[in-house]
């Protein structure tokens, strides 16, 4: 999203965080934007019977946790690493500076914001009123859109698990299973060798 070169300009540095571990956490105040130079990023949180519910999953060149930063709110979820990942760390008030003197970046968070708040509103929907097999194809047709998800022959290859699916979705992992067989026999998604396609 922004330029790796301009962060290093306003004084952003990179860090490594291996896999499951802790960026931020939830009930912390923020201090930094964070920009992913490789690897996967989900914020989540926990319900009180312990179950997950993942609230985003970031990639590459995507930038997370910045409207409680906006805010100066706690963080209302954790930002855990998903696989091994290298993420730019630029302190809030070198962010503000950037985003002050580049208008065109701020034109870019507001967008990226914005995406976001459209995703949370449909997503609110689909989980509220309809059947698992939509919601399912919804988030699917989401990442398609949103997250650079690859296409080749069979088609574009889903990223998500299964369990962060039914996170995404607020569906058990059993009736995610069967909504994507049900989905398969309606032609609507292709399973090959136990990843799936849309």
């Amino acid at each position: 999203m922004i330029a790796p070169e301009l962060l290093k300009k306003y004084g952003a540095v990179k860090k490594s965080f291996g896999k499951n571990e802790i960026i931020f956490e939830e009930g912390n105040l923020p201090s930094y934007y964070y920009q992913i130079i490789s690897g996967e990023i989900k914020m989540s949180n926990y319900n009180d019977d312990g179950r997950e519910f993942i609230q985003g999953i970031f990639y590459k060149e995507q930038s997370f946790g910045e409207p409680p930063l906006f805010l100066n709110q706690k963080y209302p979820a954790n930002a855990i690493a998903v696989e091994d990942s290298e993420i730019m760390l630029l302190p809030k008030p070198a962010f503000m500076k950037l985003l002050d003197e580049n208008s065109s970046i701020s034109l870019k968070i507001i967008e990226n914001l914005a995406q976001r708040l459209y995703y949370k509103s449909v997503m609110a929907a689909e989980i509220s009123t309809h059947e698992p097999e939509h919601r399912v194809l919804k988030l699917i047709d989401h990442g398609i859109a949103y997250f650079n998800f690859q296409k080749d022959t069979n088609g574009y290859l889903i990223n998500f698990t299964r369990k962060q699916i039914g996170d995404l979705t607020g569906l058990r992992v059993e009736t995610v299973i069967r909504a994507i067989k049900a989905l398969e026999k309606k032609g609507e998604l292709k399973i090959i060798n136990r990843k799936v396609y849309r």
